[in-house]
């Protein structure tokens, strides 16, 4: 069987997580959970809610925790690999944005993400709070519990995997890891395939480096990193903020040896047309729909209009809230073509 068509299963699978590992607790008490199945000698690492306010990652993990958890030893996805997954690494957040989304959504709601999503800023950043040995702390208790977990592993990871989301691009986007860029050649035509198959432009944009993100390939690009962002807030005469980034998830996980693969999915919620021209950065395209969602935002918390609306006019305009279940199998492709790349 291909390990992408494990699919279909893990997404008829329950989200009851069976009963995981407490690895440590929350900066508000929550417990954090992490979940270890396989005895193979590929090891993987696959995490989400880095970003509370996107929750498509974090319901694929616990769907995909329920269902390894069920698998008979001798099958091959736990003899050939070990998993290490946490499917919410940000349990406080996750509480707060439970107010416009339940695991048991679809699709987004546009008119109540409006109103009640809730993210993280730099210095309160799970995904940028990881530490490096001898170069950085942790940022929070919920960085140095996941770090510790990764550590009981006693060995480096050979993939490592932070499946994220955006609000709304025109198309799902691939991150890479800078130093695997010559060996994903294969991993970039499985995920673009299956992306246009399922009916999908892939999001491409050329940031021309900033932050980290160089243009790869259509629709893919390598990954943000922590020095990065410091050099760019520095650049902007930010001091404050260049303090608050620590090493990212990606760049804490290879700090413990070996050459993982390390690979972000970026999801969008919600969905607007393409126009058919290069996207550079920045971009008065994406500025026209960014302003679309906070003029739309405004006009919801000044009672300007009901949330039936907003979803209309939203929707005459030309914005589509992608599939969760959509997301999900792309974020599964992501992981198994680095799975093919190990």
């Amino acid at each position: 069987m291909k390990l992408y068509n494990y699919i279909h299963s893990i997404l008829d699978t329950p989200i009851i997580e069976p009963k995981g590992q407490k690895i440590g607790t929350s900066f508000e008490g929550r417990d954090l959970f992490g979940f270890t199945f396989g005895t193979g000698h590929k090891k993987i690492s696959l995490i989400a809610g880095n970003h509370a306010d996107e929750p498509v990652g974090p319901l694929l993990l616990k769907k995909l925790t329920n269902y390894l958890s069920r698998l008979e030893t001798h099958h091959t996805l736990l003899k050939t690999y070990t998993w290490h997954i946490i499917p919410h690494t940000n349990p406080d957040g996750e509480q707060r944005n439970l107010k416009w989304y339940s695991y048991e959504d679809n699709t987004t709601d546009l008119a109540r993400y409006l109103k009640h999503v809730t993210r993280e800023l730099p210095g309160k950043d799970i995904e940028f709070g990881f530490p490096i040995e001898g170069q950085i702390g942790s940022l929070r208790s919920e960085n140095e519990a996941i770090y510790n977990f990764w550590k009981t592993a006693n060995t480096p990871f050979n993939l490592h995997v932070s499946l994220h989301g955006m609000r709304s691009t025109y198309g799902p986007w691939f991150l890479i890891d800078e130093n695997w860029i010559d060996r994903t050649k294969n991993l970039r035509q499985t995920c673009t395939m299956r992306t246009k198959k399922m009916g999908y432009h892939l999001f491409d944009l050329n940031r021309y480096g900033e932050k980290g993100f160089k243009r790869i390939d259509e629709g893919f690009s390598t990954r943000p990193d922590s020095n990065e962002m410091r050099k760019h807030f520095l650049t902007l005469g930010d001091s404050n903020t260049t303090k608050k980034f620590h090493a990212s998830s990606m760049e804490s996980i290879r700090s413990l040896g070996g050459d993982c693969l390390t690979l972000v999915t970026e999801m969008p919620l919600f969905i607007f047309p393409k126009e058919e021209r290069t996207l550079n950065w920045p971009d008065l395209y994406l500025q026209k729909w960014s302003d679309h969602f906070s003029k739309l935002k405004l006009k919801l918390s000044s009672n300007e209009l009901t949330a039936n609306e907003c979803n209309e006019l939203a929707k005459d305009i030309g914005i589509i809230a992608m599939p969760w279940r959509d997301q999900m199998c792309l974020q599964w492709q992501l992981i198994v073509a680095g799975l093919e790349s190990i």
